[in-house]
Order: structure tokens, then C-alpha cells, then sequence
């Protein structure tokens, strides 16, 4: 039987707390499982020309540009030896990043179901004792018990959803993220050039990404009652490092 794909239906059901703008929610949230699905499976996607003549996209299709995409979170919060980690948002986190040397417990989220379906049919056998798992959820429905992990990690999420939305996803963070635990997210860093072409073609590719600046992420970190620790800014993202309180 075909795995059952989640559709705007069902991601608005998941967002009704969100009250007056839960549609809009659920609409990016499926826009963004669809552009990593279609990802995911190696399908090609159909661009207008003049989108495909930007240096940006020549460098995305050949793969140069992943490496100015990625934030490495292990930077400003490297997983520690039985840390039970919470990845939001992690695509194929496990079986790309060194969980096994940092023999911390991974718990995954992820919107896209072919990136769910790849992490739990391979890393089990990569570490079944580290691997726990990948739910198929948005980022603010963390059905864990409340102070369940000592660090969470959200990047290339935030990007997606309009600053309130994360102000939703922060409370639910800070609800499973034990007292003193941190939380990496990293947002567009909107000072890089780079960082707008970027949003203009991930737009073409489906998931159309919502630009704030610096001051709008600082000021809903001290608003949610968290600790800003340390960031670091890159070409395209800055990450931060935050304590929960």
C-alpha cells in the first residue's frame, strides 16, 4: 500500500490552535513538504528561464551552493555523549551529520514524508540505539513530555513561516527543552545579497521564504523569555544559540 502523503487538510487540522492565520500556516507547511519531497525523490523542477539564468541557481543545481546552505548547529552547540536531542525540520540529519561519534539520542521531525520514510528505514541500521525515530509534524506541534531534551535544533525552518508563527514554535520549544537547555535556530541573514537571491529562488522551487531583519529575531527571543548566548552569522543564515529559561 502507497504511504498516505499529509495534504493542506491535514496540516491545518494540526494548526488550529493557531486561530485566525492557522490556514495561511498550513498552506506554507505544505508548500514546504512538497518542495523537499519533490527534492528528496530527485524530481526536476520547472523554473522560468529567467530564474534559471542567476548565478545562484547554476550553483544550486550543480550543488556548490549546499555547503554556504548549511548551517553546522555543531559549531555553537555540539550534541554532548546521552544528550537527548530534538531536530526539527531534520531531512536526513542522521545519516549526514556525525550523531554516532557524538553518541547523542536523536529524535526527529520533519514535515517532508520522503525524508521521514529515509531516515526511519536507514538508521536504524546505522545505530538503532541512538536512532529514535522521525515523526512527520510541523515545527510547533511537539507532542513530547514536557523537559524531555536537553538540546533542540531547528535550521532551515524558520525561513518558511512568519516571525508569529515562531513565536508559537519558541513556547512549544521551551515546553519539551529541559530549564537551562538550548535551542540552535538560525533565520536568514538578510545583510547578505547572497541571502535574497536565495529566498528569490527558493520561492521559484515552491516554498516561498519570508524575510525579517536582524532586530524583528532578537526581539522575539527576549519576548519569549529565552537567553541569547552566542550567534553566528554565514553567507546565507545566522544561526543562534539560545538558553531556555
Amino acid at each position: 500500500m502507497a504511504k498516505r502523503t499529509a495534504s493542506n487538510s491535514d496540516w491545518a487540522a494540526g494548526v488550529g490552535q493557531l486561530g485566525q492565520t492557522s490556514q495561511g500556516i498550513a498552506d506554507a507547511i505544505a508548500a514546504v513538504a512538497r518542495r523537499y519531497d519533490q527534492a528528496y525523490r530527485g524530481d526536476a523542477f520547472e523554473l522560468p528561464e529567467e530564474v534559471e539564468a542567476m548565478p545562484i541557481f547554476h550553483d544550486w543545481s550543480s550543488g556548490r551552493l549546499a555547503a554556504r546552505t548549511t548551517s553546522p548547529f555543531w559549531d555553537i552547540a555540539q550534541p554532548r555523549k546521552n544528550d537527548r536531542c530534538l531536530d526539527i525540520g531534520c531531512g536526513v540529519s542522521f545519516l549526514i551529520y556525525p550523531w554516532c561519534e557524538w553518541n547523542a539520542y536523536f529524535y526527529g521531525q520533519e514535515v517532508s514524508s520522503v525524508a521521514q520514510q529515509v531516515l526511519n528505514t536507514r538508521s536504524p541500521q546505522l545505530n538503532s540505539k541512538l536512532f529514535k525515530g522521525v515523526v512527520q509534524a510541523p515545527a510547533h506541534r511537539l507532542d513530547y513530555d514536557p523537559d524531555q531534551f536537553d538540546l533542540a535544533i531547528a535550521t532551515g525552518v524558520s525561513c518558511y513561516y512568519p516571525i508569529d508563527y515562531w513565536e508559537t514554535v519558541l513556547a512549544a520549544v521551551r515546553r519539551v527543552v529541559k530549564p537551562g537547555g538550548i535551542f540552535v535556530f538560525d533565520v536568514v541573514n538578510t545583510d547578505q545579497e547572497l541571502a535574497e537571491n536565495w529566498a528569490i529562488l527558493e520561492t521559484y522551487l515552491g516554498a516561498e521564504v519570508l524575510l525579517e531583519p536582524p532586530d524583528a529575531w532578537q526581539q522575539l527571543i527576549k519576548k519569549s523569555g529565552a537567553t541569547l548566548v552566542s550567534q553566528r552569522p554565514g553567507d546565507i543564515f545566522t544561526l543562534y544559540k539560545v538558553r531556555v529559561p
